[in-house]
């Protein structure tokens, strides 16, 4: 198997698209003229985050940028038409990336074109994995300061970037920019941690939050116990 830069003469995937339905996505293409099969390769693209593992069937870039062959899965046009498309379970967390390589025809060992305008190449999202937190406070009597008590339980390991806590004075945070923030100091594993007890004043309120709510919010679902 080896691959070749696409030329205006060349079979290229164009209208690639991809449809969620639960927890499959269907990837659907023009196919170019006289090409009866095509690579397709998948790639997590969150795995770092998510804990993800890359599962069978699942393509891993190579050092050209492009997927490693043992990962990518010869497709037929006939399989397509049989099928209505390419259908894939997403099984992960994130986003997975796939990507369609079109296969010249009658060339023995399998060529296929790589597409530098990235038109053969798409991104979906997978599933969000849940990550639960409570923040109990105790107020001792005749103290100027009450504890808090921050719990995290998530479903796959997080990095020590992904939350925050946020303490605000007379009322509840509503994000990272409503009140001073704190970094956590170390990653979290699956499962429930709980964290030391901080002191805060009797006036201040404390709510954990994503630093990164755009990004994190697409691999993570954080809801409050």
């Amino acid at each position: 198997m080896r691959f070749i830069e696409a030329a205006p003469d060349s079979p290229v995937i164009r209208e690639l698209t991809r449809r969620v339905s639960g927890d499959v996505c269907t990837l659907q293409w023009q196919w170019p003229a006289g090409t009866d099969s095509v690579y397709i390769g998948r790639r997590a693209l969150d795995a770092e985050h998510a804990g993800a593992r890359q599962e069978a069937g699942t393509a891993v870039f190579g050092p050209d940028g492009g997927f490693d062959e043992s990962g990518l899965k010869l497709y037929t046009r006939e399989e397509y038409k049989a099928a209505g498309g390419y259908r894939d379970r997403l099984d992960g967390i994130g986003r997975y990336a796939y990507t369609v390589y079109a296969a010249l025809p009658g060339a023995g060992e399998p060529v296929l074109v790589r597409q530098p305008d990235g038109t053969n190449r798409v991104e979906t999202p997978a599933g969000r994995a849940k990550i639960r937190y409570s923040v109990r406070e105790k107020k001792p009597l005749l103290r100027p300061y009450k504890t808090v008590r921050i719990e995290i339980s998530c479903e796959v390991p997080l990095a020590e970037d992904v939350l925050c806590y946020v303490k605000k004075s007379g009322a509840y945070p509503t994000g990272p920019q409503d009140g001073t923030v704190y970094p956590f100091a170390a990653p979290f594993p699956a499962g429930r941690t709980g964290l030391p007890e901080i002191e805060v004043g009797k006036n201040d309120y404390v709510r954990v939050f994503f630093t990164d709510g755009k990004k994190y919010g697409q691999l993570y679902e954080l809801l409050p116990e």
